[in-house]
């Protein structure tokens, strides 16, 4: 017998089961990637579905966000009108509204901590909300017209009134909010009892469209697969050529418990750009992004200190104001963002679809966006 063979550290029998072709692999366990393999996996249970996940854990937004269950501020929706065609912005929000529906029916309101107590948008003063207060009734008629509900937007008494001299709020009596680590965990445990493949902490470097199969390079090793969705959302840009998806990193922070803290709902201030919420006595702030889309855009984990500094002023002189808090904790996510907030859900390469660019909506949008993608796999 030869000594020259070719060494390889895995086993026969590893390298028959584990580096089995598979019906459908897929790159990202997020949200969206997760919702894909438990949506084609329930459509085809004889499948072999893989996914792999870069980290030790997901690694990007669906677990380092907010917990906000919404789809759409009355600032943020303008804001849209200016850029984007009504059709898209209102088509988008229509999809996050049945994305929200499809994952609280897909894992229950028990198993994502949710609660539907309603999300206000902020504004420092009656002229900034009275630019927007002639549009409601446009917003509340095309809101009915996508997704069946009634009078989604109103007018009411600002709820934070140190806030600023602002005396109202808008109100999104349907905007709810839940608990993203148990939803991750809940979906990954759903996954698993439906036999489908987790291979956590193996970065794919390369995909290589062949006859009838994709070629997925790994840190450990090629795979193969039938068919291949990339869900990595800010990350696609690294595997695939997608122009208009990029990274946006997000910065939050949550507090020590607050005692007494009465605050109740989700928040909304300057078109989206900081958001906040009362989770389980504590204030959890994020945002500043505008400060600095330039820095912002980038695949680094990791916080800047304008923007800490800039939260840390909301927190102390807006949001809790003449009451002494401590930060208990610090994170940054991924997001993936373009020139417009619809997702990506199209094929690139052959047998290679993405399911990208979820615009900072991952919570709301993300179970349908795998859906969708799910059913284009052929």
């Amino acid at each position: 017998m030869s000594m020259h063979q070719e060494f390889t550290n895995f086993s026969f029998w590893e390298a028959r089961t584990l580096f089995k072709q598979s019906d459908l692999a897929i790159i990202g366990a997020g949200i969206v990637g997760l919702s894909t393999a438990i949506s084609f996996k329930k459509k085809h249970p004889l499948a072999r579905v893989v996914v792999f996940e870069r980290g030790w854990m997901q690694d990007g937004a669906s677990t380092k966000n907010a917990g906000f269950a919404c789809f759409g501020s009355v600032g943020e929706l303008c804001d849209d009108l200016t850029s984007m065609p009504s059709e898209t912005v209102f088509e988008t929000l229509a999809m996050r509204w049945q994305g929200l529906k499809t994952l609280r029916k897909r894992l229950g309101d028990k198993n994502l901590r949710f609660e539907k107590h309603g999300g206000f948008e902020l504004f420092d003063n009656e002229v900034q909300l009275d630019a927007y207060r002639g549009q409601l009734d446009m917003l509340n008629r095309k809101v009915k017209e996508y997704t069946g509900q009634r009078k989604c937007f109103s007018v009411v008494n600002n709820p934070i009134r140190h806030f600023g001299s602002s005396k109202h709020a808008f109100f999104n009596c349907y905007e709810g909010q839940l608990d993203t680590g148990l939803m991750m965990q809940n979906l990954r445990w759903l996954a698993m009892s439906l036999k489908i493949e987790l291979f956590f902490n193996t970065p794919v470097t390369a995909l290589e469209s062949l006859v009838g199969k994709v070629s997925i390079a790994t840190t450990h090793g090629e795979f193969f697969a039938r068919n291949v969705v990339v869900a990595t959302n800010g990350f696609a840009a690294r595997l695939l050529n997608i122009k208009d998806v990029r990274p946006a990193r997000a910065q939050v922070l949550v507090t020590k418990p607050i005692h007494g803290l009465q605050l109740k709902g989700t928040f909304h201030y300057q078109k989206g750009y900081y958001y906040f919420r009362n989770i389980d006595g504590r204030i959890l702030l994020g945002g500043g992004r505008n400060l600095d889309f330039e820095g912002e855009t980038t695949y680094a984990q990791g916080i800047s200190e304008p923007i800490q500094n800039e939260l840390n002023r909301l927190l102390g002189e807006r949001i809790v104001k003449g009451r002494r808090v401590e930060v208990e904790r610090r994170w940054s996510g991924i997001m993936g963002v373009g020139s417009e907030k619809k997702p990506i859900i199209k094929a690139y390469r052959r047998n290679i679809i993405a399911a990208v660019r979820m615009g900072g909506m991952g919570v709301a949008i993300g179970t349908l966006v795998g859906e969708k993608a799910a059913g284009m796999v052929k």
